[in-house]
C-alpha cells in the first residue's frame, strides 16, 4: 500500500523534456490546467531545466494544450480536434500552425482509439475500417493496410501509439491513486493505462475512496489541485469559465500571450 501523494510543484520534473505527454479530458471540459501552469513555470525558470520538445497527444486538445503550445514547449501535436469549441480556434495552435512552427500528425478519433487500444493489447497495431475510402492514408503513409486472413478483406493497420507521460485531472482521488473522473471520462482510463507514467491531479484527496473509475495500480503520482481544471469545467463542481477564455482569447489577439500565462 504505497502512498503516492506528491505536491503539484513536484510534477514537472517528472516530464522528459521530449516526452510524449497525454491530456486528459475532453475539449473544456475536466482539463489537467494546474499541471499545464507549473509545467510553464518550471520550463521557463531561470536557469531553463531543460528545452522542451514535447509531442502533445490528446484525444481532443483546447485550452490546456494551447497555452503549451504557445509557450514554445511544443513539437508535436496528435489529436483529432484543437479548439475552444464555442469560443473558436485555438488562437495559438492556429498561429504555429499557420506559421509552420509546429509538427501535426492527422489523427481521427478511429487513429487514436484503435492506437490506444493496440498498446493496451501490446501489439503492433489493431485493425478497423475507419480510415478505408478517405485521402487520410495519403496524409498518413507510414500507416499501412493489413489483409484479414479470415475474410481476406483489406483493413486499415492503425499503429499502436505510445505514451511517455499521462496527466488526468480527476474529481476526487485516494493516496492510493484511485481516482473518480464523474459522468464523462473520455479515454482518460485507456489512456492511462498506456502511459509508461500516469500522474493525477485531483480537486480532492481523501485516504480511501469507495468506487473509483480508474484505478491505483495504473497511477504512479497523485497531487492535490482545487480548482485544477478551471478555466475549464469540472461537473458537478464548478462551470466553465467563459469569462476567461475570452480573456484569453482577446490576450493572445493582442499578442500579449507572454503577459498572460506569466500572470496565470
Amino acid at each position: 500500500m504505497i502512498d503516492k501523494c506528491r505536491s503539484l510543484a513536484e510534477l514537472p520534473a517528472l516530464i522528459p523534456p521530449t516526452a510524449v505527454l497525454g491530456l486528459g479530458g475532453m475539449t473544456l471540459y475536466r482539463r489537467p490546467v494546474a499541471f499545464v501552469r507549473e509545467l510553464l513555470r518550471y520550463a521557463h525558470a531561470t536557469p531553463p531545466p531543460h528545452s522542451y520538445a514535447l509531442t502533445l497527444l490528446a484525444f481532443t486538445a483546447s485550452y490546456e494544450s494551447d497555452l503549451l503550445v504557445g509557450a514554445g514547449l511544443v513539437r508535436q501535436v496528435r489529436t483529432c480536434y484543437f479548439g475552444l469549441e464555442v469560443f473558436g480556434l485555438a488562437p495559438m495552435f492556429t498561429q504555429a500552425a499557420n506559421l509552420d512552427k509546429i509538427k501535426i500528425l492527422e489523427e481521427t478519433e478511429a487513429s487514436l482509439a484503435f492506437g490506444l487500444r493496440a498498446t493496451l493489447a501490446n501489439v503492433g497495431f489493431m485493425p478497423g475500417r475507419g480510415w478505408l475510402g478517405t485521402d487520410l492514408p495519403k496524409l498518413r503513409p507510414e500507416v499501412k493496410t493489413v489483409a484479414d486472413p479470415y475474410s481476406g478483406e483489406t483493413l486499415i493497420a492503425f499503429p499502436a501509439i505510445h505514451c511517455d507521460v499521462a496527466v488526468i485531472h480527476a474529481l476526487k482521488a485516494d493516496r492510493l491513486g484511485n481516482a473518480l473522473l464523474g459522468g464523462n471520462p473520455a479515454v482518460d482510463v485507456e489512456l492511462a493505462m498506456a502511459a509508461d507514467t500516469t500522474i493525477v491531479t485531483a480537486e480532492e484527496i481523501v485516504d480511501q475512496l469507495d468506487r473509483a473509475d480508474l484505478g491505483g495500480p495504473a497511477v504512479q503520482h497523485v497531487a492535490q489541485a482545487p480548482r485544477g481544471a478551471w478555466p475549464t469545467s469540472c461537473h458537478p463542481l464548478y462551470p466553465l469559465g467563459g469569462g476567461e477564455i475570452l480573456r484569453y482569447i482577446d490576450a493572445c489577439n493582442s499578442k500579449q500571450f507572454d503577459v498572460y500565462w506569466r500572470n496565470l
